[in-house]
C-alpha cells in the first residue's frame, strides 16, 4: 500500500450536511470568513474540506445565542464542532452576482481525516489532514443489483421529467455497476439523518455500504 497523502493548513469548510466523494455541492457564501478562503482557492486550483457539523450552526451565530448544549467558545461566537473525517471539494463552477456574495458548485474528491485543528482569530478553521484511500471497485452481487437498478431508473426519470429545471444531482459518468458509487449516490438522495450520512460516509468497504443503504430503502417503503 502506498504512503498516505497529507495536507496542511487545509481551510475547513463545516456545513449541516455530509459531501460524498463524487456529489455534486452548490453554495452560497457570503460569510466574511469563507469569501476570502474560497476566492483563494478557486484562483490557485486548490480543494478546501467538508466536515459535517456535529454542534453549532453553518452560519456563525454570537455568544448570546448559544443553548446550552452547545455553550459560548470562548471568541464571543457560539460554540462549533464537527466530525474527524471530511471530503475535499474541488471548485468547479464560480461566480460573483453581487459584492459580497459567491456561488460556486462543487464535486467531492477524496475522504480525509484530520489529525490536527486550529481555528483562526476571524473565524476560518484550518486542518493537518491525513487523506483516505479511495473506495475499492467492487461489482454489485446479485442480492443488491435492485438497488442499482432503482437507481438507473431514478436517474433516467430525472433526465426526462420536465419539472427538473436544475441541473442534474448527479454526475456522469454513471458507474451504475460500482458498489460504492451506487450507495453513495443514494446516500445522497436519501432523507436521512445527517449522522447517519456520516456513518455511512465513513465506512471502508463499499459493499456494506451498499447493503446498509437496501436495507434502508427497503425499510423506508422505496420500491425496488
Amino acid at each position: 500500500m502506498s504512503e498516505a497523502l497529507t495536507l496542511t493548513s487545509l481551510p475547513l469548510f463545516p456545513l449541516g450536511t455530509v459531501l460524498y466523494p463524487g456529489g455534486l455541492l452548490p453554495l452560497q457564501i457570503f460569510e466574511v470568513r469563507y469569501l476570502d478562503m474560497i476566492g483563494k482557492c478557486h484562483k490557485t486550483g486548490a480543494p478546501f474540506g467538508v466536515v459535517s457539523l456535529s454542534e453549532g450552526s453553518e452560519v456563525r451565530k454570537p455568544a448570546h445565542a448559544a443553548s446550552k448544549n452547545s455553550p459560548p467558545s470562548g471568541d464571543g461566537f457560539a460554540h462549533e464542532a464537527f466530525h474527524d473525517v471530511g471530503t475535499l471539494a474541488r471548485i468547479d463552477a464560480f461566480s460573483v452576482p453581487q459584492p459580497g456574495l459567491i456561488r460556486i458548485e462543487c464535486t467531492g474528491l477524496q475522504r480525509f481525516k484530520i489529525t490536527r485543528r486550529e481555528k483562526l482569530k476571524h473565524g476560518l478553521w484550518i486542518a493537518d489532514v491525513t487523506q483516505l484511500d479511495d473506495d475499492m471497485a467492487v461489482g454489485i452481487p446479485p442480492d443488491l443489483q435492485k438497488t442499482a437498478d432503482a437507481l438507473g431508473k431514478l436517474i433516467e426519470r430525472l433526465a426526462h421529467s420536465d419539472t427538473v429545471t436544475a441541473k442534474m444531482p448527479i454526475h456522469t459518468p454513471y458507474r451504475l455497476e460500482d458498489c460504492g458509487w451506487v450507495a453513495n449516490r443514494w446516500c445522497e438522495l436519501l432523507p436521512m439523518p445527517v449522522a447517519l450520512k456520516q456513518q455511512l460516509m465513513e465506512l471502508d468497504n463499499p459493499l456494506l455500504r451498499l447493503e446498509l443503504v437496501c436495507d434502508i430503502l427497503e425499510r423506508t417503503g422505496i420500491s425496488l
